[in-house]
């Protein structure tokens, strides 16, 4: 029970499973967690796929990935920013709150938490697997890019946080 209660508060507190143990133990752990990770990504409750949001994902890439795709000349959604954005979905800590997705001319695909016209955070996922995000917090903004390695930048989880806190 108090193991399980462990496991639980470990898998909703972080994105990725990075380890550098590589015994026989360190793998089966990191296997299991995994499959414990994936398991929680499919509930409704916790995970964004029981939300739906990686079928969002890929119906916006879909419809996105034709050059001029909205009339006005944009570029074409591709297969790298695709993959850079739903290993972004795939890091972020399970029951965080659901975010929009769009696509913008220039082929990046874009997270959006939204609570009001003045708390709202975008963030724009390249190809080359940076992070451009923007920030409403009532009179202040915040604004920057960060490299994606895997992990959600701390900088981004804070804002989410600050963006949909109640």
């Amino acid at each position: 029970m108090i193991l399980d209660l462990i496991t639980i508060i470990g898998l909703t507190s972080c994105g990725g499973q990075n380890t550098h143990g590589t015994s026989d133990v360190a793998s089966h752990v990191t296997s299991q967690l995994e499959d414990s990770r994936r398991h929680l990504h499919n509930s409704v409750a916790l995970g964004l796929r029981g939300k739906g949001v990686f079928d969002e994902l890929y119906t916006v890439a879909q419809e996105c990935h034709v050059s001029d795709w909205d009339s006005q000349g944009a570029v074409p959604v591709d297969e790298d920013t695709y993959q850079a954005a739903y290993r972004f979905l795939e890091a972020l800590p399970l029951g965080v709150a659901a975010p929009s997705i769009g696509a913008e001319p220039d082929g990046h695909l874009t997270f959006e938490w939204h609570r009001s016209p003045r708390r709202t955070l975008s963030v724009s996922v390249s190809p080359e697997r940076e992070l451009h995000y923007s920030a409403l917090l009532g009179p202040r903004e915040a604004y920057g890019t960060e490299p994606f390695f895997g992990d959600v930048p701390s900088v981004i989880l804070d804002l989410i946080g600050r963006v949909v806190a109640q």
